[in-house]
């Protein structure tokens, strides 16, 4: 079992932002364990679902303040940032494949998104904020481990609409002070992540019990760490005493290809499988960032942050909570 660690944001009023989502429904979980005063923020819909919170016992939700809004509209974030100390800024659209098909909607949601959540704030004044990155901002990079200060290099429409995010919060940093740390995790994993995600989508089809299972590229490398872990990080940014516009990045400072990821997989849950190649899994030829590696060291430093959790303990975890909650006929077929 990949455990998590405690650190002090008891009593404080935060705000998820994504709540609703796969790292930030963990980290409601976690800040709950940390006696915090949660408003989660998710997203509207006709259903009234609060998205994997749906899934939490009743009574863990019993002081939780839940919202639904949408991060593209100011009022809505306005009215979810009132009289909150600290704002986890989780959502966005995050599905890189999709950014093809519809850029305009990455650019409204994460960075039209982003700028609400810091006009909100700037209004609120004496908020800190955690800014969610990601590692797609580097691109393939030009060395590896990569530290903070490598270039940035946009590959897809996601990745370029985060890097405008990021550059966002930088400049109302320096602009107006406001207290905005940026959180840039490398590629997290775990129980809740959407089934169309790598790992999920090999597990998925490795349970239902396929013959073959459909993915992409196996070349690439990615440096992967467990969502516990991740949630910790955030924790202890916003309970760091960072300057407004620091940036740190998260990662376990090794990688593997998905070819090696795939074997593992098969390892942990006992199946074997051939890999047939899914032509609309693969990215555009010079979109693809070939690897993704890490150097951890400045978490370390600056935040006592290190993963915790080791891949293989962390793909079997994932794999007991998927186990149950397969459906054979869809965890075949390719996830979009």
């Amino acid at each position: 079992m990949c455990a998590d660690r405690s650190s002090g944001l008891s009593g404080l009023r935060v705000l998820v932002t994504g709540a609703d989502g796969f790292i930030g429904s963990h980290l409601v979980d976690r800040l709950l364990d940390e006696a915090a005063r949660v408003r989660a923020f998710c997203v509207y819909n006709s259903n009234g679902s609060y998205g994997w919170l749906d899934e939490f016992e009743p009574e863990r939700l019993f002081d939780v303040d839940l919202q639904l809004g949408d991060i593209r509209d100011p009022r809505s974030v306005r009215r979810a940032v009132r009289d909150v100390d600290v704002v986890f800024h989780l959502a966005a659209l995050v599905a890189i494949p999709y950014s093809y098909q519809a850029p305009e909607s990455f650019v409204d949601t994460n960075i039209t998104g982003t700028l609400n959540v810091l006009e909100a704030v700037r209004e609120a004044g004496a908020v800190r904020v955690v800014h969610t990155s990601t590692s797609e901002v580097y691109g393939t990079p030009e060395s590896v481990p990569i530290t903070e200060g490598h270039p940035i290099q946009a590959q897809s429409p996601y990745s370029a609409s985060k890097i405008a995010a990021d550059q966002l919060c930088q400049a109302y940093a320096r602009s107006f002070r406001i207290d905005v740390v940026t959180l840039r995790p490398f590629n997290t994993y775990g129980p809740r992540q959407s089934a169309r995600a790598v790992i999920p989508a090999i597990l998925g089809q490795l349970l239902a019990g396929a013959e073959e299972v459909r993915l992409g590229s196996l070349w690439p490398r990615r440096d992967l760490t467990f969502v516990t872990d991740t949630v910790d990080g955030f924790v202890r940014m916003a309970t760091s005493d960072l300057a407004p516009g620091s940036l740190i990045q998260l990662g376990t400072g090794h990688a593997v290809s998905i070819g090696e990821l795939f074997d593992l997989c098969c390892e942990v849950t006992a199946r074997r499988a051939r890999v047939v190649t899914d032509r609309e899994r693969l990215r555009p030829a010079e979109s693809e960032v070939q690897v993704l590696l890490s150097e951890p060291s400045q978490a370390k430093e600056e935040l006592g942050w290190q993963a915790s959790c080791s891949l293989r303990d962390g793909l079997a975890e994932t794999a007991r909570w998927l186990e149950p909650r397969i459906d054979p006929e869809r965890a075949v077929r390719y996830q979009r």
